[in-house]
């Protein structure tokens, strides 16, 4: 394959202050062209799609150590797959790790080698750590930046993940290639510590420069969720419907986005529609962490909300059950439980729940694992409760760990599913313990979140059991 001109060459990379130790001008623009289809949330078929490009990379140099370093971090990154399951993928980190040892790497290599390494041991914090002394030194290179920042998301580290951009901003000039997409990733960062307009002004920069640019309407359409601007939401998210809907990495969380607006309305067949249209078929073809938890989550409003989904439960378990042992990341496994506790699959839950708690005895230097029994566990057996119509204890788990929820990772958007979930169990709580509750965090989530019709169906709800008097 001629890569396109415009991808960087070894001269390129080096002039940018990135040098890549490899004697092949083919693998250094292969290395580019995965970079950017990564950058991008896109499999850009002119470069021959993410795949295509890592398996030419490896042809073209089969030492390249940054090769190596990006194939392993993009498939860790996933969290669909882990050395302790993947024997494979174990052999491939492994094999990584001896190019290094046996190749005249630079410190900046060597430091991004240790960075995956530690990743794929699960200690997320100690990559983080590593990819930082990366961009102190090289602030404009992209697969630090990327990584980490993804990875604080992982953490729940919302900070870090807007402070990590923050420091490296201005050093991305315009000239420099993906510099638009950098203020894309810096307004996420911006907008899950609540700078919203911030957030909101810098992603409508990103997309000025690049309309297509799926990770900054991501973005805005976080800002108009989280400040309950139903009606906005739903109208930028028509008008930029064709520029995002053909990015097939986020497209599917786009529409998710946008049937979260549709659920706040009390739409639920305009919901469904999406559902069935839009997101489900994103999770068969790609099977992606990000689509399964979107199909889980959007299914879970949808049941609380009163809404039957009838057999759409089984289609996900289909996905979810061969991953009832990843252990990868709490979120990831939460979401698996929500499928199989939909598809009444008790042998899938089982497996779950036993396996995460074996996990959480034995966690070695896997940060979510160490989180599990303070956390994980009372958040999974509390949806087993809720299943089971035991509000109460839903309530009991819930209600102490509320704020550490965070440290499971996603967006706030995300994790709103947890508070829903709290508001829903206390409203059915049946003992006078818990009656005030309900009272409680609806008046809360009503001041962070005011006009939301959301919130005002729940008040409602509320009034007519008596627990707002």
């Amino acid at each position: 394959m001629a890569a396109p001109a415009q991808l960087r060459d070894c001269q390129a990379w080096k002039d940018a202050g990135l040098p890549l130790s490899t004697p092949s001008n083919e693998a250094s623009k292969l290395f580019d062209a995965t970079l950017t289809q990564y950058v991008k949330w896109t499999n850009d078929k002119s470069l021959g799609g993410i795949e295509g490009c890592l398996a030419k990379l490896k042809a073209a140099d089969p030492t390249f150590a940054m090769g190596h370093v990006l194939s392993n971090g993009l498939m860790l990154i996933g969290t669909g797959s882990s050395v302790r399951l993947d024997k494979e993928l174990d052999l491939d980190v492994k094999t990584m790790v001896k190019i290094s040892t046996t190749q005249p790497l630079t410190r900046r290599e060597q430091l991004h080698v240790s960075a995956v390494e530690m990743f794929a041991k699960g200690n997320f914090p100690k990559a983080c750590e590593l990819w930082e002394q990366i961009l102190r030194d090289h602030p404009t290179d992209m697969l630090a930046l990327k990584f980490s920042h993804d990875t604080y998301f992982y953490l729940g580290y919302q900070e870090q993940m807007r402070d990590s951009v923050a420091r490296i901003y201005p050093f991305w000039t315009p000239e420099i290639p993906l510099s638009s997409y950098v203020k894309g990733i810096y307004s996420f960062g911006l907008m899950e510590t609540n700078f919203y307009d911030q957030a909101e002004k810098l992603a409508k920069e990103a997309l000025s420069v690049n309309p297509t640019d799926a990770w900054s309407v991501h973005t805005i359409a976080h800002v108009h969720e989280m400040k309950a601007e139903i009606k906005d939401g739903v109208e930028f998210m028509q008008r930029s419907e064709n520029h995002w809907k053909d990015s097939d990495m986020l497209a599917c969380h786009n529409y998710w986005h946008w049937a979260l607006y549709l659920i706040e309305k009390g739409e639920y067949e305009a919901v469904l529609t999406i559902y069935d249209s839009h997101i489900l078929p994103s999770l068969r073809a790609s099977g992606a962490m990000l689509d399964v938890v979107d199909a889980c989550s959007m299914l879970y409003r949808l049941q609380m909300e009163g809404v039957s989904v009838g057999q759409r439960w089984q289609d996900i378990l289909t996905v979810t059950r061969k991953h009832s042992r990843d252990h990868i990341l709490l979120f990831n496994d939460v979401h698996f439980l929500m499928a199989s506790l939909g598809a009444r699959d008790p042998q899938t839950t089982q497996e779950l729940l036993t396996t995460l708690w074996a996990a959480s005895e034995s966690p070695g230097e896997n940060c979510q694992h160490f989180l599990a029994r303070d956390v994980g566990l009372p958040l999974c057996q509390a949806l087993v409760e809720a299943e089971d119509g035991n509000f109460d204890r839903v309530v009991e788990l819930l209600l102490p760990i509320r704020y550490r929820i965070v440290q499971i990772g996603g967006s706030n958007a995300q994790r709103d599913v947890f508070n829903q979930l709290l508001i829903h169990a206390a409203l059915n709580c049946a003992s006078s313990v818990h009656k005030n509750v309900a009272r409680s965090l609806l008046m809360e989530r009503d001041a962070l979140k005011p006009h939301s019709p959301l919130t005002e169906r729940l008040m409602r709800k509320a009034a007519a059991v008596h627990l707002m008097q």
